[in-house]
């Protein structure tokens, strides 16, 4: 009788058809993945955790399938698992690494390319993450500095669980049958890897945000999460649908909602992506229960069904087109360039998935001899490699300066005024520039993000160490671009050179949020004080305050440090902040070497917040200190050059080359003479 009323309320054959071998929520919530992970990089919406929802889907899908065949033969074929990866990664991968690297070579800079096609191979290798980690990538630096491959991280990953989950999960079944006589022991050694990794992921994150933000053992739970949703599918199927239903639209609102609340303060990857990582899995399984009234009534749609099957694609093609886009169209990129990136990616994804994806998804031959699924993915990745690895040794497009040649600068401002009419770049500057952005300064010390407090140590003297005479270069990275012009102008004055410098560190008392640490500066401030009281030990004659100018400069900041400095009985020089180019200068001049005018600026422009730069130069004047106005030495009127004689001025899109600011001697040496007489 019991079982009669349990076989009326749930027939085992609807039970059975719930768990379906195709889900259109999760096609859907595919799309919705790739739709997040564009828009954040586009710039259209700011919304994070695409790539972490991606992350839990691969892990339900893989799972669910190595599993299946667990339960259907106790074994996995390797052969069969690994085509099939290959023949839905491979070839498209293939195409996308090499053609990112035919337009790299046509239309990016010269000075670029190696780096590029270096990253193309540990792509086409499945490294990528772990050269961002040995390289200490800022993942959402905004600096030009990005790889058109930088995104391959994310892949690398999964192809790196590829290699080990089947492994792993035939060992841990096995003894869990072995044990349990059920799934109990793989369910554990799930939780355990989950728990470790992310333990790993939020203790790293303040510690060593690249290794926490690429590396795979700090990203795999969110893989094994899906995989120990697959182990309970089952389960989760058998949920009352009414539960289920609910259950994945709370899903959908905590992924949508987490996502949009992570911001560039947030440190990533830390506890935030477990919002979009419990959302994505709220979803699946809610969804293993076939919820009449769940989140798939929004999910599987057309639309969402095509995007997710181009998904792939997409994902590959818009960070390249993006990355390349201002070489491409030779501007500034627009907000409607970013929309124009993601639908041109688009395109080209849809075109790769019929052109490549789906015939070599589908080919009759490749399905059923998995060995020539495994040597056509193989060779796909091998070509992709060989390609990259000739690539590095091919020669830049660019002319060689003659040896000894010895490239003059700043003689006067008529050098300045010379260097605003020329359009094309000499030999000698383009021999020059393979080795610009080594071009800074070397003498000196500065201190990096995390230091707290200066320390003199030797190698922060510089100029005549024997001089009778003090003087302290402070600030932050751009004081410490002059430390070679000060080291030459130390030796020529007969005094020795104290420089205090440390990143992106103001002398000036305001508050600071600083882009790497994502929160607020507090090293900045005690660093900060312990300078303020080395001077107080060092008693210099002269202190030179050189920094860059910050919207968020106060001018009680600026008064409360000044009345130190000027308390200190030195005399005070404010050496006022260097243009900006507005882009990576080297860059720029290896792409435009017959129209180099592009690579210049207006004066306007170059000189940014201006509103700031004259209160800063008020409280310096308010307390004594004689001014060294930079811009006639970078600028003339109207426009700032990005080469001044045959020197390249900036080194990056910031900070001037060592080289140039060694020539500025003649334009520094009255102000500090004058200063040093007292």
């Amino acid at each position: 009788m019991t079982t009669d009323t349990r076989t009326r309320r749930r027939p085992p054959a609807a039970q059975t058809d719930r768990l379906r071998k195709y889900r259109p929520d999760i096609q859907g919530l595919r799309a919705v993945a790739i739709m997040m992970v564009v828009s954040m990089h586009c710039g259209i919406l700011d919304i994070h955790g695409g790539v972490d929802v991606s992350f839990v889907l691969s892990g339900f899908l893989i799972g669910g399938q190595l599993l299946a065949e667990i339960d259907k033969t106790g074994k996995v074929s390797l052969t069969k698992f690994w085509a099939r990866r290959f023949r839905r990664l491979a070839p498209a991968m293939a195409v996308t690494i090499v053609g990112t690297a035919v337009l790299a070579w046509l239309y990016a800079s010269p000075l670029r390319f190696r780096g590029y096609v270096e990253d193309g191979l540990a792509s086409s290798l499945s490294v990528m993450n772990w050269r961002l980690v040995e390289t200490g990538t800022d993942y959402f630096a905004n600096d030009g500095s990005q790889s058109p491959y930088q995104h391959f991280w994310s892949l690398g990953i999964e192809e790196q669980f590829y290699v080990i989950a089947p492994i792993a999960l035939v060992v841990t079944a096995w003894l869990s049958r072995l044990v349990f006589r059920n799934r109990v022991l793989v369910a554990l050694f799930l939780m355990a890897v989950i728990g470790g990794s992310f333990y790993l992921g939020y203790t790293q994150t303040s510690e060593n945000q690249p290794l926490a933000y690429f590396s795979t053992h700090t990203r795999i739970w969110e893989i094994t999460f899906g995989v120990l949703l697959a182990v309970g599918a089952q389960l989760l199927s058998r949920m009352n649908t009414g539960f289920a239903a609910v259950l994945s639209w709370l899903g959908l609102g905590i992924t949508l909602v987490t996502a949009l609340l992570i911001s560039a303060e947030t440190p990533l990857p830390g506890y935030a992506v477990a919002g979009p990582v419990l959302g994505a899995g709220l979803i699946i399984a809610g969804g293993c229960a076939a919820p009449r009234l769940g989140a798939e009534r929004l999910l599987d749609n057309p639309v969402f069904n095509f995007i997710g099957s181009v998904s792939y694609g997409w994902y590959l093609w818009h960070w390249p087109l993006l990355i390349l886009w201002p070489y491409l169209v030779s501007w500034e990129v627009t907000y409607a360039d970013r929309f124009r990136v993601a639908v041109a990616s688009f395109l080209v994804a849809v075109a790769m998935y019929y052109a490549v994806e789906r015939r070599f998804r589908n080919n009759v031959q490749l399905v059923a001899r998995p060995w020539k699924g495994i040597l056509v993915g193989g060779t796909a990745t091998a070509c992709a490699a060989g390609a990259m690895a000739l690539a590095t040794m091919v020669p830049l497009n660019l002319a060689t300066a003659a040896s000894g040649t010895v490239a003059v600068g700043y003689t006067d401002e008529a050098s300045v005024e010379a260097a605003a009419l020329r359009t094309k770049l000499s030999a000698t500057v383009q021999g020059a520039l393979p080795k610009t952005a080594e071009n800074h300064a070397t003498r000196g010390c500065i201190d990096d993000t995390e230091v707290a407090k200066f320390t003199m140590r030797d190698f922060c003297v510089i100029g005549d160490p024997e001089g009778k005479k003090t003087i302290v270069l402070m600030g932050d990275s751009h004081a410490w671009q002059w430390n070679d012009a000060f080291h030459d102008l130390g030796k020529k004055l007969g005094a020795r050179v104290v420089t205090m410098a440390k990143g992106g560190c103001s002398p000036q008392e305001y508050r600071i949020i600083n882009d790497e640490l994502h929160r607020e500066y507090t090293e900045c401030d005690s660093w900060r004080d312990s300078v303020f009281k080395e001077l107080g030990d060092l008693k210099p004659d002269v202190i030179v305050v050189a920094d860059r100018t910050r919207r968020e400069a106060t001018r009680a900041g600026a008064e409360a440090t000044f009345k130190v400095l000027k308390s200190t009985g030195a005399e005070l020089v404010y050496l006022t902040d260097t243009p900006q180019p507005g882009q990576n200068v080297p860059d720029c001049l290896a792409t435009h070497v017959d129209d180099i005018s592009s690579c210049n600026r207006k004066q306007y422009e170059a000189l940014e917040y201006t509103d700031f730069r004259t209160m800063e130069r008020e409280v310096a004047e308010k307390y004594g200190a004689s001014i060294i106005d930079t811009v006639p030495a970078f600028c003339t009127k109207d426009v700032c050059p990005s080469v001044i004689g045959d020197q390249v001025v900036y080194f990056d899109s910031s900070h001037i080359t060592s080289s140039y600011s060694k020539t500025l001697e003649p334009f520094l040496v009255p102000t500090l003479e004058e200063a040093l007489a007292g």
